[in-house]
């Protein structure tokens, strides 16, 4: 009772019984080429590049060697309306895209947006969560083609 109060609480929908959905691309470029294709399609789907973590070279002090990293991409003013309607989907927001190689083949994975936010209360949220799937699915499809 006391979680179901304190999700509550912070604006999740516990009640649902749902999972985020994975969606992953297998990119036709190379490792690089994907990661400076990404972030050029997301200047021009209208969002920015918020923060990026390149896991390879965190995870090379380990002497681990792998390509991989995660870009967190946004709109504020789409993260204004999100944030605006429910404060607690920064959980969710901005959006984490991850290029990774395995093999010499580069993939592209990210949860849904849709599947993310709908953890969180609100009409707003649920449509921005819509909107974006969209996007993301336009902007990582350039890479299967």
């Amino acid at each position: 009772m006391l979680a179901f109060t304190v999700m509550s609480f912070f604006g999740a929908n516990v009640a649902q019984a749902q999972q985020a959905k994975l969606i992953t691309v297998k990119s036709v470029k190379s490792f690089a080429m994907t990661v400076e294709g990404i972030k050029k399609g997301v200047a021009d789907a209208g969002m920015m590049v918020l923060a990026e973590i390149n896991h390879g070279k965190i995870l090379s002090m380990t002497g681990l060697s792998i390509n991989a990293e995660s870009i967190f991409i946004g709109n504020p003013t789409v993260g204004k309306d999100a944030f605006s309607e429910n404060t607690a989907v920064g959980l969710a927001i901005p959006l984490r895209v991850n290029v990774y190689e395995e093999k010499g083949v580069t993939y592209i994975n990210y949860f849904t947006p849709s599947s993310e936010l709908g953890y969180f209360k609100g009409n707003k949220v649920k449509m921005i969560g819509q909107k974006l799937d969209e996007k993301i699915a336009m902007l990582t499809g350039m890479f299967a083609k």
